[in-house]
């Protein structure tokens, strides 16, 4: 009695962590979400929101129609079987002391994962009927036919095979489908000019890098809930997963910012967040079967090879990727699923009764038939829908942003963004005298030979306070400031972002206004000069000219009184 009491304890625990990691992993769809919406335009936000909801939600119910049956069947080492609405008898693949229900959603939310992966690829400009389509044969067929070669007992799984928690089986998978969508579907309106790419910046980094943590987070679960079991041992399995996964993210991140810095001179904030997501990626395949200095050498390369890989994939393959879902999961999962090849250590692979070369050519083979069965099956889906009902928006739609032609959100997905609706006029009439009570002063403009000249000065942002002090030190009270965006005779300075050249010829200034009679034109500029000089480009200018009049609405005082302070 009391051995089956342990053992329906055990059971429950390992249900119970099976389950944590099916809801981080399912949080997974808000980071991507997040990512993807920040990294593209701020009129495309909904959409982009509205398709990661879509990815899960059509995903869940096709996968439980055929999509584990095939998947997990046992009908051959190809295709697992079908059988419609998952109803036969799965213990045998079942992992020890996990209930069948909590491993269905822990693979359904895996299932949705690779899926979203190509919203972010083809952001921006594809119909969203299309991307419908396309979500649910991913889920349907596609995902389900290569897991089964490596998570269901597969061909590659007999071959020996090691993706521990889906660098090839999720992310590759998600990586080459984005890649396919992103070619049928062509870059954006202005991306590519004269042969050059053009950097379109996303509107947000923070919600980019928002994102990114909560990928972050929730990969401790897509990875560590992947051990399937807290007993048995599997507990320490799962520290040592947690500590490859956290310390290949950490210098893949570190990798990517330091070159970055020497690349583009600053250190590029949404390659290095990409730089994060390469290296949980990478070690997602051999976290548990590789020690930490291996985990440390996956992030360096698989840093390395997705800035790279995505400054190629955009300069010289001209495809556009606004978030860099194909450097990250193609290139990085390809590779993370390769280097554990070379760098397993020797206590796995005596456990797996293989030697180091044959293993390498193992996980080299899986990768290269993953990659051409998604290329192929994509290929063939993205043809038909761009023949039949068609891939991409009316440039007109991609200009306005989708929000609002695919989903009916005018003015943004923000509400800050939203149109202010007029209020009622007034309908109680008052007199002018009731209104404004004054006393009007008839003063015709100044005859007697003063002069009235408004100085306009443009400078920097951060020299404000000390112009403002310098004018109230020599007697300017009144004064109109406003933030501007401006060129000079340098027509702006170049940045980069993502490793492409980015022309900003229009840059943040200030602009203060004074009309002055009084106090001399000379006294002003000199000391507006004194304020605002650094010696750099960019310090300002200072512009004068002739007021014909000025007008005091509330008495009615014109030209040098209207200028003058009340005693």
């Amino acid at each position: 009695m009391e051995i089956n009491n342990v053992l329906e304890l055990f059971s429950d625990i390992n249900t119970m962590w099976v389950l944590i990691g099916a809801a981080l992993v399912f949080f997974m769809q808000a980071g991507f979400a997040m990512v993807e919406t920040g990294f593209t335009r701020a009129k495309n936000a909904g959409n982009i929101i509205m398709k990661n909801l879509m990815d899960f939600s059509i995903g869940t119910p096709l996968y439980w129609l055929v999509g584990f049956g095939i998947m997990f069947g046992t009908q051959s080492a190809v295709f697992g079987g079908i059988d419609f609405f998952t109803t036969g008898d799965y213990s045998a693949i079942l992992p020890e002391g996990v209930d069948f229900f909590a491993y269905f959603i822990f693979q359904t939310v895996f299932c949705a994962t690779s899926a979203t992966i190509v919203s972010g690829a083809m952001a921006e400009r594809t119909k969203f009927s299309s991307y419908c389509i396309y979500s649910a044969i991913i889920s349907l067929l596609i995902y389900p036919i290569s897991g089964h070669w490596i998570w269901g007992g597969g061909w590659l799984a007999d071959l020996g095979f090691h993706d521990f928690a889906g660098s090839t089986a999720v992310h590759l998978v998600g990586g080459v489908a984005a890649c396919v969508g992103a070619i049928f579907v062509g870059p954006r309106i202005g991306k590519y000019v004269n042969g050059k790419s053009r950097a379109i910046p996303g509107h947000s980094i923070p919600l980019g890098a928002l994102g990114v943590f909560i990928l972050w987070f929730c990969w401790f679960g897509f990875n560590g809930g992947s051990t399937v079991s807290m007993t048995n041992g599997n507990a320490a399995v799962a520290g040592k997963v947690f500590f490859n996964t956290n310390l290949s993210a950490a210098v893949a991140t570190v990798t990517v910012m330091i070159l970055s810095w020497i690349k583009y001179k600053k250190p590029d904030v949404s390659m290095t967040l990409n730089g994060s997501l390469a290296g949980l990626v990478a070690v997602t395949a051999s976290c548990d079967i590789i020690d930490p200095w291996a985990a440390a050498v996956i992030g360096f390369v698989a840093g390395i090879a997705m800035l790279f890989g995505i400054e190629f994939i955009d300069k010289v393959l001209k495809i556009d990727d606004p978030v860099g879902a194909i450097g990250v999961h193609g290139i990085s999962g390809s590779l993370g699923t390769i280097l554990g090849g070379l760098l397993v250590n020797n206590e796995s692979l005596a456990a797996m009764e293989i030697s180091r070369g044959k293993f390498f050519g193992v996980q080299l083979l899986g990768v290269v038939v993953t990659v051409a069965w998604v290329a192929v099956t994509m290929t063939i889906l993205f043809f038909v829908l761009k023949k039949t009902v068609g891939l991409r928006v009316s440039a007109a739609e991609e200009l306005s942003g989708l929000d609002i032609p695919e989903h009916g959100l005018a003015g943004g997905a923000y509400a800050d963004f939203m149109p202010v609706k007029s209020l009622p006029a007034e309908t109680t009439a008052v007199s002018e005298d009731e209104a404004v009570p004054v006393t009007l002063k008839t003063a015709p403009v100044a005859t007697d030979g003063v002069k009235m000249s408004k100085v306009e000065i443009l400078f920097k942002q951060e020299r404000f306070e000390s112009l403002k002090n310098a004018m109230k030190e020599i007697g300017i009270t009144g004064m109109t400031v406003s933030n501007v965006l401006g060129c000079g005779m340098q027509r702006g300075k170049p940045e980069y972002y993502r490793g492409v050249k980015r022309e900003i010829d229009l840059l943040p200034k200030m602009q203060m206004d004074i009309v002055v009679s009084k106090i001399p034109v000379s006294e002003v500029i000199a000391a507006a000069k004194k304020a605002l000089y650094t010696g750099h480009i960019g310090d300002g200018k200072i512009f004068v000219y002739n007021v014909e009049n000025v007008v005091k609405i509330r008495t009615g005082e014109e030209g040098y009184d209207a200028l003058q302070d009340v005693e």
